[in-house]
């Protein structure tokens, strides 16, 4: 069976990559998301194996002990990592995976995985994601500028993508992003390994 492709997509917040990940995902049957393992605690809404899996910080730390994870940071007092027998299997089953993940997550991804194809979401302009980011205006200046200063930095290793995509009308962008999905499904390598047979038979004398 053809194995799937495993795709990091990272963004500053406020450039809408959660929006376009799963408008994509529900669109196409052969992409699925990562569900991370976290420590902490699960919201009103959140349902456990869907929006994360939620674990006790000492099971965490023994998966990390057994290097089960792709990738794994500490945000504040919280864990987050990204199951590497997960992926693996599912990358093996012939679905695509996509990490929703920051640089740093991506990077460190890479070097485990360097075939994995990196993509970066920008917004289109500076005023554009400081108007995302201050939302409802609930929140003081001083927390709108933090998170400004610290979208810019994110978005200063786009560079290390493989693939950019800027979002400025949502449409436009998922277009794009389906687009880069359906040319790595091309590639040379995938279509050898996914029509092995009939290429075989068209060289046939």
């Amino acid at each position: 069976m053809q194995t799937g492709t495993l795709y990091t997509v990272s963004a500053p917040s406020g450039a809408g990559k959660t929006s376009l990940v799963k408008a994509l995902v529900d669109s196409d049957r052969d992409v699925t998301v990562s569900v991370s393992h976290t420590t902490r605690t699960m919201r009103p809404g959140e349902q456990h194996g869907i929006n994360y899996h939620f674990v006790e910080r000492d099971e965490f730390l023994q998966m990390l002990d057994r290097d089960a994870f792709l990738e794994h940071a500490q945000v504040f007092d919280n864990f987050y990592g990204t199951s590497k027998e997960w992926v693996q299997e599912t990358l093996a089953s012939g679905r695509d995976v996509i990490l929703e993940i920051d640089w740093q997550g991506a990077a460190q991804v890479r070097r485990q995985l360097p075939d994995t194809v990196g993509i970066f979401i920008l917004p289109p302009s500076q005023q554009a994601l400081r108007e995302r980011l201050t939302g409802r205006g609930q929140d003081e200046q001083s927390v709108i500028e933090r998170r400004m200063d610290q979208a810019i930095d994110e978005m200063t290793h786009y560079v290390e993508a493989d693939y950019l995509v800027i979002n400025d009308n949502f449409d436009e962008a998922l277009h794009e992003l389906r687009a880069i999905i359906t040319a790595q499904r091309q590639r040379l390598e995938r279509q050898q390994e996914r029509h092995g047979e009939l290429l075989q038979a068209l060289l046939r004398h």
